[in-house]
């Protein structure tokens, strides 16, 4: 498998460029996440490889409803042959509520890692968006590991008894640096709301442990501090390595705002 790093940023494809990645690179981070489904061709991929040395690329993830083994494979392919063992293609189900074409998630998956196997993309160089332990089986089964979103340090520990010791474990977590609380759990908030509005995230805050009164949108102020770390730089970054103390190999810290980089160059200094 790729070598992630333990520290690693989640963001918008959209607003990646060569720029964002070879600043990431000098702070430390092993591993940009291509966040928003990004499709298609993958271009985006081989613009931020070619900008760095060592960085690693994952996609996190590319929708499997979106596009097809075929295509995912060649533009796998194609990236490993400009920049051997530096891309990682995470793939997932997406959100029923977003797909007019949504079925079975279990077996669409399945049938998808059989077509990029087919097509010669090996399971060492893929990782599987995963919540349920259903989902996190498959991931160990058959990719090199979980790449869980909006999850918890809890969900992290419970995530790694499920797979066993040697499969990957990436969890992405949100990051609000902001020392007023009322402020940091405004911020939080205003992203946990939508994914409240979705059945799979529910799902799995309820089996966490979260009540109806939690998850309810907007959502309480336990879900928001649960799920969005803020504070000062101390306070985000403990948050941080309580998910790699939980059992996760990498962390995909995702820093919320219009300037992410204060909060990233706070969490970078405080982990190696």
């Amino acid at each position: 498998m790729t070598t992630l790093g333990p520290l690693g940023i989640w963001r918008n494809a959209a607003q990646l460029d060569a720029d964002f990645a070879q600043r990431a690179e000098r702070l430390g981070y092993g591993t940009l996440w291509l966040g928003g489904s990004p499709g298609g061709d993958l271009g985006i991929v081989d613009e931020l490889l070619a900008a760095t040395k060592e960085l690693t690329v994952a996609t996190g993830i590319l929708n499997i409803w979106q596009d097809t083994p075929e295509s995912a494979a060649r533009a796998f392919h194609r990236i490993e042959g400009a920049h051997p063992g530096r891309f990682v293609l995470g793939i997932g189900a997406g959100h029923r509520e977003a797909t007019s074409d949504y079925r079975t998630p279990y077996a669409a998956l399945v049938d998808y890692l059989d077509g990029l196997q087919e097509a010669g993309v090996s399971k060492d160089r893929t990782v599987l968006a995963a919540l349920g332990p259903k989902v996190l089986r498959l991931a160990a089964d058959r990719t090199a590991g979980a790449h869980p979103y909006l999850t918890t340090p809890e969900h992290t520990r419970q995530a790694r008894g499920i797979l066993g010791d040697d499969v990957l474990l990436a969890p992405e977590q949100k990051i609000v640096l902001e020392a007023d609380v009322d402020a940091g759990r405004r911020a939080g908030r205003d992203i946990v709301d939508h994914y409240l509005g979705l059945r799979n995230y529910v799902a799995n805050l309820r089996r966490l442990g979260f009540e109806d009164t939690d998850v309810e949108r907007p959502g309480s102020d336990r879900v928001v501090d649960a799920l969005v770390l803020h504070g000062d730089g101390e306070t985000i970054a403990a948050g941080v390595q309580a998910h790699l103390d939980a059992g996760a190999d990498h962390v995909a810290v995702q820093a919320l705002g219009d300037d992410p980089w204060p909060a990233l160059e706070e969490v970078a200094q405080r982990i190696h």
